[in-house]
This record gives structure tokens, sequence and C-alpha cells, in this order.
């Protein structure tokens, strides 16, 4: 069936969303953001992500992460110009994350013993305790990838339009209004919803159990591989730590926050000290010994990731007789990871509802 979409979103969910949607060429797809690749803006999300593969999910839930793995992989071996390199990935547990996890329900896969990712990646293994950061109490490695966000959106959005993807700048007070935004003057069909954190308030969606998870983050010209991921540190909740190198000379994103419900988008300069005092900590050679004083900073930086109390939105609504809804939104901080196998998703929906069926995945 020829559908008449329009995507609202022009971050990477939204922007896989459209391309999968464009391999069929019965589609003609509008790609409608307020923020495109290229800005910085905290609500969107995108050009903040570190970003990598590290799956996060529940078992139960782990098709979408399960998924994109081969995707990345693939344009990582094949498509050079994505901006995406393989890189040896360390993650570092401490005992009392985990029982805390388990105590509030905020239970991360990643940091779990025993992870159902083991199987996505050959060469994972568990460390053995001389290996871990001091403060950790175990970890395990595996290779992954580190995505150039600055180089990877581009690209994307060049591969939409490459497919007959149009694109264009709006602002949304109302899903309602996606109706009329197809750039061929049809009435959509099809309106898919990937606009992250922008449902907490735009008009039609108003979901008030999503939330911006705050993340800061510094961004550094030195260069260090492993990259490293830590359940937790000593300053207490909401902080993290990670380092993660960018390929094709993107600099070292150091992190972080993970803040629920702080909407504060400027960077607080005592949380980048601490963020960058933990990282020379655990690697000093990330600045040849000189600890914070050795590091070369590129920028300081917020993002909101787009937080969701009962996690992923991946559903249909109907609109009205003329148009149906597929929402994509609520990937807290796994968008990239996920990003092509929720694609998928909202391909399956959109089959499902132009043949009049009505699913939940």
């Amino acid at each position: 069936m020829a559908n008449t979409v329009v995507v609202v979103g022009a971050g990477v969910s939204g922007l896989t969303s459209a391309l999968l949607l464009s391999k069929n060429k019965a589609n003609t797809i509008t790609v409608v953001g307020k923020h495109m690749p290229g800005d910085y803006d905290a609500e969107y999300a995108s050009p903040f992500a570190g970003a990598n593969i590290v799956p996060m999910a529940p078992e139960k839930n782990k098709r979408w992460e399960s998924r994109t793995w081969p995707y990345f992989k693939q344009l990582t071996e094949e498509v050079p110009e994505a901006g995406i390199h393989f890189q040896k990935c360390h993650i570092q547990r401490r005992k009392r994350d985990e029982l805390q996890a388990l105590g509030t329900g905020f239970q991360d896969a990643t940091f779990r013993p025993n992870p159902w990712y083991k199987e996505l990646f050959d060469d994972f293994r568990e460390q053995h305790p001389n290996e871990v950061v001091r403060g950790y109490d175990s970890g395990c490695e595996y290779t992954s990838v580190c995505i150039n966000t600055a180089i990877y959106l581009p690209w994307l959005l060049g591969q939409c339009v490459k497919n007959g993807v149009v694109v264009k700048r709006a602002i949304l007070s109302d899903i309602r209004e996606a109706k009329n935004l197809s750039h061929t003057g049809k009435t959509a069909n099809i309106i898919v919803n990937a606009t992250g954190l922008g449902s907490l308030k735009l008009g039609g969606v108003k979901d008030t159990t999503m939330a911006p998870a705050r993340g800061q983050v510094v961004l550094v010209r030195n260069e260090c591989t492993p990259m490293m991921i830590g359940s937790g540190t000593a300053d207490g909740g909401g902080e993290e730590m990670y380092i993660m190198q960018r390929a094709v000379g993107g600099g070292t994103i150091l992190g972080g926050t993970y803040d629920i419900g702080n909407w504060e988008s400027q960077p607080d300069p005592n949380i980048a000290i601490r963020i960058m005092q933990r990282v020379v900590d655990a690697r000093p050679e990330i600045a040849g010994g000189k600890g914070v004083t050795g590091l070369s900073v590129v920028r300081h930086a917020v993002g909101f990731r787009p937080w969701r109390k009962d996690g992923l939105r991946l559903e249909e609504e109907k609109l009205d007789d003329e148009t149906w809804i597929v929402h994509n939104y609520g990937h807290a901080g796994w968008g990239y990871q996920g990003s092509y196998g929720c694609a998928e998703g909202v391909v399956e929906l959109v089959d499902k509802v132009t043949r009049g069926a009505k699913s939940k995945l």
C-alpha cells in the first residue's frame, strides 16, 4: 500500500525510522523537526550521546538492541564515512549499585552479572580481579563500537535524502498538525512520533511519564582506549563515569551524569571538575599523568535523555478515520543502540495498521 508518511523528530530514532520506511518505494516520506543534525540544544539529545553499543534492556526486551548491533557492526566494517569505529569496552561493576538497583526497580542490564548480551559479542569475557578498576568489584569486556555523532547524524540524514525523503523544519504544538505537513500536499495517513522528550508537552500526546535524564559531559581532544563505563561513583547518585573515544578525530567523551527530572541546561562547573577528576584517577594516561590540567577541553555540554517511567513506547494509535500514529519514543539513554531495531518495529506497525490489524510491540 502507498503511504503518505510524516515523521516528527529528526534525531537518531526519527531518521532511522524514516530511512527504513523509505526502503519501500511506495512510501512518500517527509521528516519534520524542530532541530536537525548540526544543531546543539539540550532537548535535542542525539548530538550529545557518546555514542556506543552497551545493551541496557532486560532480557525480555532485548530485541531492539539485539537487532541494532549487527547493523552498526556492518556499517563499521563497510561504511567508514558513517563515522564509527570498533573499540574495546570495559564494564565496571560495584556490588552496592546492583543491590541498590534491586531495591529501586532501576535495574540496568548493562551491569548485571552473567548478562544476556554476552551472546551478542564473540569476544565477551569476564575480567580477572587484577584487571578491574580500583573502586569496582568486578568487570567484563567485549568489542563494541563508538559513534562520532557529529558525523553519523548527517550521514544518516544524507541516506534518507538519497532515498527520496524530504526534510523540513517546523515546530508543532499538536501532533495533529503533522497530518498536513507532507511535502506532497496530501494528507498523511501515517504519522511517526519520534519527538523524544518533546512528547511530554506535545499536544495530542502529552505523556506525563516523560522526564529529562540530564547528562553532563566533557568533550576533550585527548585520546583514550578502551572505552569504560562504571555502574556508579563515589560522588553519589546521579553521577557516573564513562570514557568513549569517538571515531574520525571526534575526541573523547568524558561522563557524566544521569539526573532524572533535572532541567538545568547549562553545565555545572563543579560537576565538570568531578567528571574530569574521576577519569584521570581511573585512566591517568589520558592526560599524560598531568591530572585534570593535562586534559584539552573542546567543550562542556548538557543533553536531556528522553527518559520514560515505563520505558519505550513503540505502538500504534488511531488518530482519526484517515490517519494512524506510530509512536517511537522513550529510549532514555539507549537511543542509538536500539535505533535500528526500533525502526524495524515502526515498519512492522505501519504495515499492520495499513492492513487493518492492531498490534503493540
